[in-house]
């Protein structure tokens, strides 16, 4: 049986997404006509060779005569998607794609997802080395972890584009602006904050250097991995929760997570294990809980509210989704618009304060995040992004891309 006579289980015949999702999600468009020969001959030969020698003189051409200024890569192998897990790169195509139209309708940024038939780290950074004069910047998406730490660190120090894993990076962006709003609402110092943090993998790694970066005292914030507290005594940490044992919990603290949470004010969760509700009833009253798991928060939303003053999920089906679309797709707009080599700690800061600003003179505990569909949120991340781009020094264009129109063609 060929793939095109492939017939579908009708029980998910039935399902109205199967029917959305069939045949994809994206497709690519002209942007210049081709209705006559003249057309033709300037969109292709013998028209396009003047371009390809103009840019073989000066490569600086590059970005104002191809996609690339516009142009991003959404890059996977499959192994931690969503909450599916290691489900490989063919099963991981759907996500793409979702990632894919995101970034074009927030952020008016073209990608292409490539899902890579490798696991391997030296594959990766090769394939992505190989692939990246394709485009303006890498969105690396759904690797697990450790790898996916690596993996971003070299491909940043390789390339002169934007490398942003998302999972690690877009997820702490969106958690720090959430957490900014729920200390202004319940009239905390964000600065003294005692922060537990439950899962140590890509999310949580980059959630305790974010906070830490943008104000958090390290001594007052807690990781928490499937053994328990992470602290320097214990002998069994890879190099990167060594890290994170040397700039957090300075007390010493062990035990579980019910031992860091006697007297927290705040909960990330960000592991999918459950926490019990004995727990959460050892932290400070009025506090925060920010339980991200999908599909399933560590903790109830109903069992949250009982112990925390603000709850937020990774759910669109509760309030306060954080939700990495809220970052990534203004993150890149900025990023490609004044051409950013990298992006820096102080950009992903600068985006979680436009974040956070959006709804600031709107606080309510049942929103301390703009919705995902709400249109301020891209325009003033990349105006954000844009600015710490330039005082950080990584800026190399101050004129802003214009984003091609499409002419989609009936399919």
């Amino acid at each position: 049986m060929s793939f095109f006579s492939f017939e579908l289980d009708p029980a998910l015949a039935a399902d109205p997404v199967f029917e959305l999702h069939k045949h994809g999600k994206m497709a690519i468009a002209p942007t210049v006509p081709l209705a006559s020969r003249d057309d033709l001959s300037l969109a292709y030969t013998p028209g396009v060779a003047r371009v390809c020698e103009a840019i073989a003189e000066d490569p600086a051409l590059y970005a104002d005569y191809t996609w690339t200024a516009n142009t991003v890569a959404v890059i996977t192998d499959g192994s931690a998607v969503l909450g599916l897990g290691n489900i490989g790169p063919k099963a991981a195509m759907p996500v793409m794609e979702g990632k894919s139209i995101l970034f074009k309708q927030f952020g008016g940024v073209d990608s292409i997802p490539i899902c890579l038939d490798t696991q391997d780290t030296e594959g990766i950074i090769a394939a992505v080395k190989a692939v990246a004069p394709s485009f303006g910047g890498i969105n690396l998406e759904d690797i697990s972890a450790p790898r996916c730490f690596e993996i971003e660190r070299r491909l940043d120090a390789a390339l002169d584009i934007p490398v942003f894993h998302d999972d690690q990076h877009g997820t702490a962006v969106v958690t720090l602006a959430a957490l900014r709003n729920a200390a202004k609402l319940l009239g905390r110092r964000f600065g003294e904050l005692r922060v537990v943090i439950s899962g140590a993998g890509a999310a949580g790694v980059a959630i305790t250097q974010a906070l830490i970066a943008a104000g958090v005292e390290g001594a007052n914030v807690i990781v928490c991995d499937s053994r328990g507290i992470i602290h320097a005594e214990r002998g069994d940490l890879s190099p990167i929760k060594a890290e994170l044992a040397a700039a957090t919990n300075f007390s010493g603290r062990t035990g579980a997570v019910a031992e860091a949470l006697i007297g927290a004010d705040v909960l990330i969760g960000v592991s999918g294990g459950a926490i019990e509700e004995s727990a959460l009833a050892q932290m400070a009253p009025g506090g925060v809980i920010f339980a991200l798991a999908n599909p399933t928060p560590e903790v109830a939303p109903s069992i949250a509210h009982k112990y925390a003053a603000v709850v937020a999920t990774g759910r669109s089906d509760f309030p306060n989704q954080i939700n990495n679309v809220l970052a990534f797709p203004g993150i890149f707009r900025g990023a490609l618009d004044c051409g950013a080599s990298t992006v820096t700690e102080g950009m992903k800061v600068a985006a979680a304060e436009a974040i956070a600003a959006v709804v600031a003179d709107d606080l309510k505990p049942t929103a301390i995040v703009p919705s995902p569909l709400d249109p301020r949120v891209a325009p003033a991340v990349a105006e954000a992004v844009i600015a710490a781009a330039i005082r950080d020094g990584v800026a190399r264009r101050r004129s802003p891309v214009t984003a091609p129109a499409t002419t989609p063609i009936p399919r």
